[in-house]
């Protein structure tokens, strides 16, 4: 169906065939090997065949005629031998895919806004997604670190996004490969920022929280290791079984996993009175056991940052979420590990990355509980 025609004194190859319109037609490949034209001949042969008898070409053919140039493949389109080819633009397609997901939460929508400013910024609103290469997605992330001046954390998750976005252009058969597939994502522990809130600061704390409300918050995250500020807000009271000692927490981050939307905790000895003081406080017929702290402007962090202060204590790396690796971290040393990840709400290797810590109270354990003396040494 194909021949293959080579001109002695250029040195270029032609391929010259009859095409499902029944007329003959050629495309000039230039300089190129006789390797080469015999390779793209067979594709060719593979797509003649596909169109005039109906079937789908060769999952290899389809590869191969989704990384031909444009010129060329606009040749084979307009034969009727491949579909046109799609124009990814990177602004509109970032635009129709941030609306598509209607799946996600608002903050997660605001994580991936970051994540497209930060795309557009680099290769601009009408950069076509097909040809960006591995080496742009390089420079990329190469431009947050050094002049955006991004953590590493933040970096990787950007560029974990970054790596979604072109994923799903690929899967919609916009381009062909993903660019950013390469380019090192996920959130990477940092040993630095683990801290561990031992119950005489916690008390300290407690004691300069202005309000019973205040110490419920403080505790359910101390005490109860809840993610504040979403399942302190959600719990209700019909959700305490004072009964059975236990309430029913609600997570809003979990709950598109399978049996993430919610799990029961154990209202620890630690953490009952101050439950027990909001309890009695509370307006006959209250449906919320937080009320006075829903205000959306309300910065839950600011103002626990400032109450550590008042109680003279140094402030931690990560306010909330050190008390609830503090707090993971305690009832993995007394309960079997799948039941800590149980009451907290994560997995066992989210845990062992993120969350368990080893304290001073390790190595002194492990010491046989004996704290040395300095030893002097003379010159």
């Amino acid at each position: 169906m194909a021949s293959i025609s080579y001109d002695r004194a250029t040195g270029r190859r032609t391929i010259q065939f009859v095409a499902a319109d029944g007329r003959r037609h050629s495309i000039r490949l230039g300089r190129v090997a006789q390797r080469q034209a015999e390779a793209f001949k067979i594709r060719l042969e593979d797509l003649i065949a596909a169109r005039i008898t109906g079937y789908v070409p060769r999952e290899e053919t389809l590869l191969w005629l989704s990384k031909l140039d444009d010129e060329t493949y606009t040749k084979l389109s307009d034969l009727h031998l491949a579909t046109p080819r799609k124009r990814a633009i990177l602004g509109p397609f970032l635009s129709d895919y941030l609306e598509s997901r209607k799946d996600v939460k608002p903050a997660t929508q605001v994580v991936y806004g970051h994540t497209c400013r930060n795309l557009i910024s680099f290769f601009g609103q009408q950069k076509e997604m097909g040809t960006i290469t591995p080496g742009d997605a390089d420079r990329w992330a190469l431009n947050l670190s050094t002049v955006e001046k991004l953590s590493p954390s933040t970096l990787r998750r950007r560029s974990g996004i970054a790596k979604q976005f072109f994923r799903a252009a690929v899967r919609l058969k916009l381009i062909p490969e993903n660019p950013f597939r390469d380019i090192k994502s996920g959130i990477v522990a940092n040993p630095a920022r683990m801290f561990f809130i031992s119950r005489e600061i916690a008390e300290k704390v407690l004691a300069k929280c202005p309000d019973a409300e205040w110490r419920l918050l403080f505790a359910l995250s101390r005490y109860g290791g809840l993610r504040c500020p979403s399942e302190h807000l959600n719990l209700r009271w019909t959700d305490v079984d004072w009964e059975k000692n236990r309430m029913l927490v609600h997570s809003p981050k979990t709950e598109h996993h399978i049996g993430g939307e919610s799990r029961w905790v154990p209202i620890f000895p630690e953490l009952l009175p101050y439950l027990r003081e909001v309890s009695e406080l509370a307006v006959e017929g209250a449906e919320y056991v937080i009320t006075r702290y829903r205000r959306t402007n309300m910065n839950l962090r600011t103002q626990l940052l400032r109450i550590i202060r008042r109680a003279g204590v140094m402030p931690w790396p990560k306010l909330f979420q050190n008390l609830r690796s503090t707090r993971e971290t305690e009832l993995a040393e007394s309960w079997p590990l799948h039941v800590a990840c149980a009451w907290i709400g994560n997995s066992q290797i989210v845990a062992a990355r993120h969350y368990l810590q080893v304290t001073d109270e390790h190595f002194l354990k492990a010491a046989g509980g004996i704290q040395s003396s300095p030893v002097s040494v003379r010159s």
